[in-house]
């Protein structure tokens, strides 16, 4: 990077990743995944770094409240809040994150008519996965099984009564007007399913969607990219895909 630097916006610590010294006009909000729960800008840090430097973009990438302490919605309000301060600081803006941050970065992308571009990374988007889904690929053994994903739900959800609301299932809201979107799938994962879902869904709602799908891959495979080759071609797609929808 030819720069990182950190800022405090709406009490949350923000990192940002620059490139190169002319990567200012365009930008990408990066939301880490581990089930509200997990992780943060240090974990996702070479993922950050991969986004920036292959995109040629600075990345922005946000240290959100985490649950059980932080529930639903407060991580998603002081997002939002980080992305309207942000928006007037590039002439192009995206936002995307994987897993929980693929969540998040849909929820933030429905309140706030203010992106170019949508990029979700094996993202959970519906409360319930199916049975096929639960056997397959959530048992013990897999990299995300169906009781971690229930533990990750219980900590983020203040009650079950929040599964109703399309910003934290956005499988249930209305999708119109959302920018184009790139959905990342791993194959061998227990939400593959609703990326699948998903896709149709923004399909029906008139929203330019593509959906790629990596053979063999688990739940969190871009993380594995130093040892992956299949992570490397998956991050060098997507990051062209960014390239694309953010070209001046």
């Amino acid at each position: 990077m030819a720069a990182i630097s950190e800022r405090t916006i709406a009490n949350v610590r923000v990192r940002f990743y620059e490139p190169h010294p002319d990567a200012g006009d365009a930008g990408l909000i990066y939301l880490h995944g581990g089930g509200w729960t997990l992780f943060s800008i240090d974990t996702h840090d070479r993922l950050m770094r991969e986004y920036a430097s292959r995109a040629g973009l600075t990345v922005a990438g946000v240290d959100y409240p985490l649950s059980p302490e932080s529930k639903f919605p407060l991580a998603l309000e002081q997002i939002v809040a980080v992305a309207r301060a942000l928006r007037g600081h590039y002439a192009r803006l995206a936002i995307g994150g994987d897993s929980a941050g693929a969540n998040l970065a849909i929820g933030v992308a429905m309140q706030a008519p203010i992106f170019d571009a949508l990029l979700l990374n094996y993202g959970v988007f519906e409360r319930y996965s199916s049975n096929e889904a639960r056997e397959r690929f959530g048992g013990p053994g897999n990299m995300l099984t169906a009781d971690e994903m229930e533990g990750f739900w219980r900590n983020y959800l203040r009650d079950e009564r929040d599964v109703e609301n399309p910003l934290v299932c956005p499988m249930r809201g209305d999708l119109r007007g959302l920018p184009p979107v790139l959905l990342v799938v791993a194959e061998c994962d227990l939400l593959s399913e609703q990326s699948f879902h998903l896709a149709e869904r923004l399909g029906e709602a008139g929203v330019g969607a593509e959906l790629r799908l990596y053979r063999g891959a688990a739940h969190s495979f871009l993380e594995a990219v130093s040892i992956s080759p299949l992570a490397d071609r998956a991050l060098e797609e997507s990051s062209l895909w960014l390239r694309d929808r953010l070209a001046g």
